[in-house]
């Protein structure tokens, strides 16, 4: 009990201390990115002065990043004159709390054998094995959306509690663009459910393992290509980023639903954004990209199928498997930070006809495909 508990801990850590990280990173990941696209230098002027020295230490920008925490930190924290003090207070946690919480049912790894990294460690944690996965759930799947949904409670809130008409209308948007774009989100899944036969997602991990075809990785994109651009479209959408940030559309609504929040309230709200990329890419990863998987590995080493295996030291395997997730993860924020700069932002009337009436259609399409392809390939059809 105490071994489980203890690795419980370390999960959890691990995970706030990961997206935390990333969600910092990403902030400058956005900013060079951008200048690189614009032929810009970007973020380059916070520097770090060696002590007695002239020598100034930039990072490429990263500690724009740190400056960016600390002056959210520093900042006073104004407030409306007329609000609500209650809802006005929750809000930004009940946006920002979400978001870490959906990454509990998330593998960012294989299976971890601590007895097999070290013999001393089998007298305390016997031959027992950890999924990399804080909440290992057959219901994961479900989970994840219904903690996902709360933050759209925290949304209105922020613009309700306001007293601001600017900050209503935006959370007024923002709740009628997540209601229209989340049916889309989890349609385009349901085809996944169906193939791989689970709701967990450690076990949808673990089925995309191998190669199908001979060559081809058996990840979830190749089983349902159409699926995963449906998903990362909805993904983006819910995440409202260009170009579906109506909810803040700075050019017509200043902030949107948090224009009255300052300091460390707004950088929860930004922070949070931030984040729910990292999740998204990490949702996306662990459906459609095979997680912590690679073509011809598994938990016990590299192995082509009648050709070769090469069993590898688990104490290699373990990190080796939570980098490659985290590079996928962030390969896949990148795209999406390219989107926020390569598209215009829609008019709000495309915006809900584009959910309602061209991505809720395809996903309804996809699913019904999907039906018929599982149907008659697993014999139901004889």
């Amino acid at each position: 009990m105490i071994a489980d508990f203890i690795i419980g801990i370390i999960f959890i850590t691990y995970a706030v201390v990961l997206l935390l990280s990333l969600g910092a990173v990403l902030t400058w990941v956005e900013r060079k990115q951008a200048a690189i696209m614009a032929d810009r230098i970007g973020a380059n002027r916070c520097y770090i002065r060696i002590p007695f020295t002239n020598i100034k230490l930039t990072a490429f920008g990263l500690f724009h990043a740190m400056a960016d925490g600390l002056k959210m930190l520093l900042k006073e924290n104004f407030k409306p004159k007329a609000y609500d003090r209650v809802a006005y207070f929750l809000a930004p946690w009940l946006v920002f709390t979400p978001v870490l919480l959906v990454f509990a049912v998330i593998p960012f790894g294989g299976v971890l054998t601590p007895s097999k990294i070290h013999p001393w460690l089998a007298t305390f944690f016997g031959d027992k094995t950890y999924p990399m996965q804080i909440a290992s759930l057959d219901s994961g799947l479900l989970i994840f959306f219904a903690i996902a949904g709360i933050s759209v409670i925290g949304t209105i809130l922020a613009g309700w509690s306001s007293q601001n008409k600017f900050s209503l209308l935006g959370s007024i948007r923002a709740a009628s663009q997540m209601i229209s774009y989340e049916l889309s989100l989890g349609l385009s899944l349901v085809g996944v459910i169906l193939i791989y036969g689970t709701l967990d997602l450690g076990q949808m991990t673990t089925q995309q393992s191998g190669v199908i075809a001979g060559f081809l990785p058996a990840w979830g994109i190749f089983f349902q290509p159409f699926a995963a651009i449906l998903f990362l479209t909805a993904a983006i959408a819910e995440n409202k980023r260009i170009p579906f940030d109506l909810p803040e559309a700075e050019s017509e609504l200043i902030a949107g639903y948090f224009t009255e929040f300052s300091a460390m309230k707004m950088g929860l709200f930004m922070f949070s954004e931030f984040i729910e990329i990292a999740i998204i890419s990490a949702l996306f990863t662990t459906i459609f990209l095979g997680g912590c998987n690679l073509p011809w590995m598994n938990n016990d080493g590299l192995f082509i199928p009648g050709i070769f295996s090469i069993n590898l030291p688990h104490a290699f395997i373990v990190p080796f498997q939570m980098l490659i997730f985290l590079i996928k993860v962030l390969l896949m924020s990148s795209f999406q930070i390219l989107i926020r700069w390569s598209l215009p932002r829609f008019r709000y009337d495309q915006l809900l006809a584009f959910g309602w009436k061209f991505l809720l259609p395809l996903s309804t399409l996809n699913l019904i495909i999907t039906v018929f392809l599982v149907y008659f390939i697993r014999g139901g059809g004889q």
